[in-house]
């Protein structure tokens, strides 16, 4: 597992699955082929094919999902302004980025389909939403493809997780959360 300073990430009772320490003291138990990279405040964790894992919030063609701290959410609502789950989706930039799956189209963001509540770990409630996706020829004139921006939010804690991929058991991952005391 590969992380950085103020990430641990290590195996856990079972070797097919590893412990992700988080911000606030949020552990994920994830599996242990999945890779963590960045910092506490943008931790990306590769759960697939990725061809540059270091890569930022809109690298293409990298299976992941983010756990965003609050120095990312400053600037991470649409046009740079701060994040606010009741604004829009999680979506620093000011123009149209690349498609997850495919970068020679751009992609843009509608309005919330589903808007609601979610556990992450015991006492804690997450904002959650769900936002629908287009990938589009940049020119806007023909939609090549869809998918959904799933996002957890934690005010209290200022934690944010983001998965534009559909990550296979990121929700149950996240309902078994376990929190420091």
């Amino acid at each position: 597992m590969t992380s950085a300073s103020a990430i641990t990430a290590f195996p856990s009772a079972t070797s097919a699955t590893a412990l992700l320490r988080l911000r606030g003291g949020l552990t994920l138990e994830i599996p242990a082929s999945w890779r963590v990279y960045g910092t506490a405040d943008r931790v990306r964790v590769v759960t697939g094919a990725c061809a540059r894992p270091g890569g930022d919030f809109f690298q293409p063609r990298c299976d992941s999902f983010w756990v965003m701290g609050p120095k990312a959410l400053k600037n991470g609502g649409e046009g740079l302004r701060r994040y606010d789950p009741t604004q829009g989706p999680f979506f620093p930039a000011g123009d149209v980025p690349p498609c997850p799956a495919d970068p020679r189209y751009g992609h843009v963001i509608g309005k919330a389909t589903t808007v609601g509540y979610r556990s992450v770990g015991a006492g804690h409630r997450a904002h959650y939403r769900v936002w629908p996706g287009r990938c589009i020829t940049y020119n806007g004139a023909v939609q090549k493809s869809t998918f959904a921006q799933r996002e957890w939010y934690l005010p209290t804690s200022k934690i944010l997780v983001v998965d534009k991929w559909s990550t296979p058991g990121l929700d149950r991952i996240l309902k078994n959360a376990v929190w420091a005391r």
